[in-house]
């Protein structure tokens, strides 16, 4: 029976004691505040009326004169805005002067492309930005933050997120925003936590080769395809859509008030599930690859990948499915959850990694669906499985510009002729997003949960592939 053993690397002792790189990780926590008392709360609502007027004020100047720079605003306007606000402590002016300088820098690209639909941005939505002379941790329960009226002391209700930071090692950071619940009458805090975390050496390699319905992934010699199910998430909201602006076309007129609330409602729940499915799939990668030592090959797809992809498609649903998959959205999660664990990450070219055969290096002829054969060997290979060994093959080649150099792979691989045979890993084990989304481990050791999942949702020949991979017969 099939069996990939792990890449063996022979690497010098110049690159062993190559120094590790260290990076520093943030992550944000939302933590709500107990119930205010009027009074209380209504001293918040002054301060953050203040506060909006002022963004709003250097908003408009920054974008007359072209600024993008927080010193620069800061200087031109600081005296001015504090004339006119003795009674709000100074750091406020500070840090309205970064938020509006990074709504002006936002806005002027915007209009730089083209694609500012206004001529002056608005201000629509206002958090309040804090420093560390306007707010701090008084423990776990309770932050105080500076007003106009004095220092005030709020009590937060804890949550397993921020704990979860908390108990880690995470350090909180100097910055902070706050923004106002007005039904409930609470403080939303947005605090960030700090970490620095070393990349380790790779011992290994684990390569993810991204399409639309599923991610490909090559864990010790096997290759996982993780199904996440977007093309119908996209099109089941598409034809939500389609439907609802017919009928409420036919009611009111076109582009109606309520018709485009709901789409912005609509929007909003079809990017937070996508989201949370490219996290969840990031995060069992990511812990894979950490316990293995390895480090995550990817493919490198350039800028606009979509557009490049749907040059010869003239199928207008097609090409509307792939510009809302979001590959470079998938690749930018596994990296940034890549950064939390000091999982090394290396990009390589993707050039013909499905279609060229890694035993023999031909060409791989494809049918319509997608297995194809290769030329010289006459093996039958599944389009992601052969992407997937490419890519691994790259990487331990030094195609990359992290990729270690002076590596050897000795990675056996079964050539026999056998289409889809037992002997040949030429198909992948699917996994279904219900069982991924739930499960945190590949490679469960002996009969447990990770054994119920393959039984509920492999055939038998991929039942005895996973026992005999985990030594339970």
């Amino acid at each position: 029976m099939y069996r990939a053993n792990t890449a063996k690397l022979a690497v010098d002792k110049e690159a062993d004691e190559r120094p590790r790189e260290v990076n520093e990780v943030t992550r944000t926590v939302v933590v709500r505040s107990e119930q205010l008392p009027k009074r209380i709360f209504r001293i918040f609502v002054e301060l953050e009326g203040m506060y909006r007027n002022i963004v709003e004020q250097l908003v408009l100047y920054a974008v007359n004169n072209g600024i993008t720079k927080f010193t620069r605003l800061k200087a031109e306007k600081y005296r001015e805005l504090r004339s006119l606000y003795p009674q709000l402590p100074s750091h406020y002016i500070y840090t309205a002067c970064q938020d509006a300088a990074e709504r002006a820098h936002s806005f002027l690209r915007l209009k730089k492309m083209g694609r500012a639909r206004k001529p002056y941005p608005e201000v629509r939505s206002v958090s309040i930005w804090l420093d560390d002379h306007l707010w701090r941790a008084e423990g776990l329960t309770s932050i105080s933050i500076t007003t106009h009226k004095g220092r005030l002391r709020v009590s937060i209700e804890l949550n397993k997120h921020f704990l979860r930071y908390v108990n880690r090692g995470w350090r909180l950071a100097s910055e902070a925003k706050v923004k106002l619940d007005r039904r409930e009458r609470r403080l939303v805090f947005y605090i960030t936590f700090r970490k620095e975390v070393s990349e380790y050496k790779p011992k290994d390699y684990v390569t993810v080769d991204v399409n639309e319905d599923a991610e490909a992934v090559l864990i010790d010699g096997i290759v996982y395809l993780l199904e996440t199910g977007l093309s119908k998430v996209t099109l089941g909201y598409y034809y939500r859509r389609k439907s609802i602006q017919e009928r409420y076309d036919r009611i009111y007129s076109s582009g109606s008030r309520p018709a485009r609330r709901i789409f912005k409602r609509l929007s909003n729940k079809e990017r937070t599930l996508k989201r949370e499915i490219r996290w969840k799939l990031a995060t069992l990668i990511v812990r894979e690859a950490a316990r293995r030592q390895a480090a995550i090959v990817l493919e490198r797809l350039g800028r606009e990948p979509a557009n490049r992809m749907s040059e010869h498609i003239k199928d207008p649903q097609l090409r509307y499915r792939i510009f809302r998959a979001a590959f470079k959205g998938v690749q930018a999660a596994i990296e940034e959850k890549a950064r939390e664990y000091g999982v090394p990450v290396i990009y390589v070219d993707p050039r013909n990694t499905s279609r060229t055969c890694p035993i023999h290096g031909a060409e791989i002829v494809y049918g319509r669906n997608r297995h194809g054969v290769c030329s010289k060997g006459g093996e039958t290979w599944h389009r992601d499985v052969v992407a997937c060994y490419n890519l691994l093959l790259r990487a331990l080649g030094g195609d990359g510009g992290l990729a270690p150099s002076r590596l050897r792979a000795l990675i056996p691989v079964d050539g026999g002729p056998v289409p889809l045979g037992p002997t040949a890993a030429h198909e992948p084990i699917r996994i279904s997003r219900s069982l991924w989304a739930r499960w945190r481990s590949l490679g469960t050791n002996g009969p447990g949960r990770g054994a119920d999942l393959w039984h509920s949702s492999c055939d038998n020949t991929t039942i005895l592939r996973y026992c005999h991979i985990n030594n339970v017969i």
